[in-house]
């Protein structure tokens, strides 16, 4: 490894975190490169790290540390090195596997058209984590905000992100629609306007069976109760459609032991329910309307449910399937009207690229939006922790932003390290401080009795009430 990257020399007494034996292996002086982040980045970086650095400091009396590092990408990258996201940066993160960032800004006209996605392609970082709950005192737009706890597991490298399009009127994109219209499409009553941009949509078995993995080995670590795989395969067939079709295999083939899928739960609590139900019968119950249907499907209903009896009937029958981690899969449209009306019935969701993008923010809205919400890019051996908002360049320097994005991906960052009393000991102090309304100005106009505090004054106040919390 070497000694500086960026020319700049790595701290000294800090130790690197490594990987072996498939997994990291964390010091008690892991040296963590952050980015410090554009516009409001400044600012909430400043607060954020003292109340990473005070919680280590408490939670483990001097005999843990974390040895920042700053490296540089948006910005401050390239007002230094004429360099959006240098090669340097990216080697540091990829040498010593754990990071946290603010929000950067996305270079305008050529070149990289984001940071983050680049990032995330680069080093990897196939899966996106966003955990949504709610913190006491947050002001909310919905009744029961507390309702709401779900944590996002959103693919990260492929579906219309992987930037495989063509800009309308170029000569490449009429090539495009060219073998499109003449090949592909030919014989059949579907085209593609001359006048389009073209854009591919990957999704592969790969990329999708790694996402779900992690997401219910996520479940089964935390003892979570279900696992929700997000998608509109009613309309995408062979993407969307086979994300769910590769989601429930990867369930089936690698986890039996711990999981039910939501059709299996069904087939199981009719026969704990009546012994003596025939195959016939359960399959109509499974399957409403069945003698409108063919003879060839309702005999792959049977095979089906007489598959299921066979398999697992003998372990996950008489209730047990109750106890297994519940594998299901809902329609993308629907879950947004499910995550407001039904809220406690999700607890993990997989999604697809493009479909976590929306569902992530839109869940964050419910408990008090992009302001408080975490976010990680993770991958085997490597995770970015990072703010889930912009860069907001005109309250740059102003010392106003609400820090918690940053703070609550550290809180993530630390579970991820294994140092959970020092996580826990950040988001109760953070609770605390919100219930007594000593808030930044996006919540101070929203909570009536509230003292507008500024960024670094937040802070403050969270590691004082750290001395009070006797949490873990």
């Amino acid at each position: 490894m070497p000694s500086s990257y960026n020319g700049i020399a790595l701290p000294a007494g800090g130790g690197a975190i490594t990987f072996h034996d498939g997994k990291l292996q964390i010091p008690d002086n892991p040296i963590i490169p952050y980015i410090e982040g554009d516009g409001t980045g400044r600012d909430i970086w400043a607060a954020s790290v003292r109340v990473f650095d005070a919680a280590v400091e408490r939670a483990y009396g001097g005999k843990r540390k974390i040895h920042w590092y700053e490296v540089f990408a948006g910005e401050k990258a390239f007002t230094k090195f004429s360099n959006w996201l240098p090669d340097e940066t990216v080697d540091a993160v990829r040498d010593l596997h754990v990071a946290i960032k603010g929000p950067l800004t996305t270079p305008v006209g050529g070149g990289i058209r984001s940071l983050n996605v680049a990032l995330r392609q680069i080093l990897d970082l196939y899966c996106c984590i966003r955990p949504v709950r709610y913190y006491q005192g947050v002001p909310s737009p919905v009744k029961h905000p507390e309702q709401l706890n779900v944590v996002i597991f959103r693919e990260n490298t492929e579906d219309v992100y992987a930037g495989i399009e063509w800009k309308q009127g170029t000569p490449e994109v009429k090539k495009l629609i060219d073998f499109l219209n003449n090949q592909m499409l030919a014989g059949t009553k579907k085209r593609v306007r001359e006048d389009s941009g073209i854009g591919i949509k990957p999704i592969s078995i790969f990329g999708t069976k790694r996402l779900v993995r992690m997401a219910i080995q996520h479940a089964i670590k935390e003892k979570r109760r279900s696992v929700t795989l997000v998608h509109k395969g009613n309309i995408q067939k062979f993407t969307e459609g086979a994300f769910r079709e590769w989601g429930y295999e990867v369930a089936r083939d690698e986890f039996r032991d711990h999981v039910v899928t939501e059709r299996e739960s069904w087939i199981l609590d009719n026969k704990d329910k009546d012994p003596a139900l025939s195959v016939e019968k359960n399959a109509a119950m499974v399957e409403p309307g069945m003698e409108f249907t063919t003879e060839a499907f309702r005999q792959e209903v049977y095979a089906e449910v007489k598959g299921v009896l066979e398999a697992i009937g003998k372990s996950h029958g008489n209730g047990a399937w109750k106890k297994r981690i519940m594998i299901n899969d809902r329609i993308a449209d629907s879950i947004f009207q499910q995550v407001i009306i039904r809220p406690s019935e999700y607890d993990i969701l997989a999604t697809p690229n493009l479909n976590g993008d929306y569902i992530s923010d839109a869940c964050a809205a419910q408990v008090g939006g992009l302001g408080i919400a975490p976010g990680a890019n993770v991958g085997d051996q490597h995770a970015i922790f990072e703010a889930t908002h912009g860069t907001a360049p005109k309250y740059a320097d102003k010392d106003v932003i609400n820090p918690g994005s940053v703070i609550l991906s550290g809180v993530m960052m630390l579970d991820y390290m294994g140092w959970k009393e020092a996580a826990r000991m950040i988001e109760n102090s953070l609770e605390a401080t919100i219930l007594q309304k000593l808030v930044t100005y996006d919540f101070e106009r929203q909570m009536p009795g509230a003292t507008k505090v500024k960024t670094s004054e937040f802070a403050g106040h969270i590691i004082a009430n750290m001395a009070a919390n006797k949490k873990t």
